[in-house]
């Protein structure tokens, strides 16, 4: 054996122990959820984009598959309602808008087939705030696109906590 091979595998050793520790204690990366569900249906009237975050956060963070018809699942994820929103957070000292508050808010109720709720009609919401330049409205009008999209994950990520909570404490339902 040459020396570079030991070396190699002497520091590929050196940086899979840290990891291998966290394994060990049970460290499990974000948007890991554990849901005692097979599969899962999305119902109600999600946006597209929403629609699509909560199927990547369930296929990609979960061991549940998404269901197409609600009949074929073991969880009914109901979508009643999405709301987006942008109000004025500040001015600048001459009169013109220099931030805004972005809004997600989204009702939502889970339930199995037979009926029994999981977690009642609930809401759930996230805020995030922008900085406004008018001379920079095209980048700004990007900018706004990437918050919603990232808030849209953050929202489908807890969405699966609050069930996943929900399901192990069946006495805390109400949230």
């Amino acid at each position: 054996m040459s020396v570079n091979y030991i070396r190699r595998t002497l520091l590929g050793a050196i940086a899979i122990a840290p990891l291998s520790g966290l394994i060990a204690c049970g460290y499990r990366m974000r948007g890991m959820v554990d849901l005692p569900f097979k599969v899962i249906a999305i119902t109600g009237n999600p946006s597209p984009p929403l629609r699509n975050d909560l199927q990547a956060a369930i296929l990609t963070g979960t061991d549940v598959k998404v269901a197409i018809n609600p009949k074929d699942a073991d969880l009914i994820l109901d979508i009643s309602n999405e709301i987006n929103g942008r109000e004025i957070l500040a001015y600048s000292s001459n009169g013109q808008i220099s931030a805004y508050r972005l809004t997600i808010r989204v009702t939502f109720r889970a339930y199995d087939l037979a009926g029994a709720d999981i977690i009642p009609d609930s809401e759930i919401y996230i805020t995030r705030d922008m900085d406004f330049s008018n001379t920079t409205v095209l980048a700004t009008d990007v900018q706004q696109a990437q918050f919603l999209t990232l808030m849209r994950k953050d929202l489908a990520v807890q969405i699966l906590r609050r069930i996943s909570a929900a399901s192990k404490n069946p006495q805390a339902r109400s949230f």
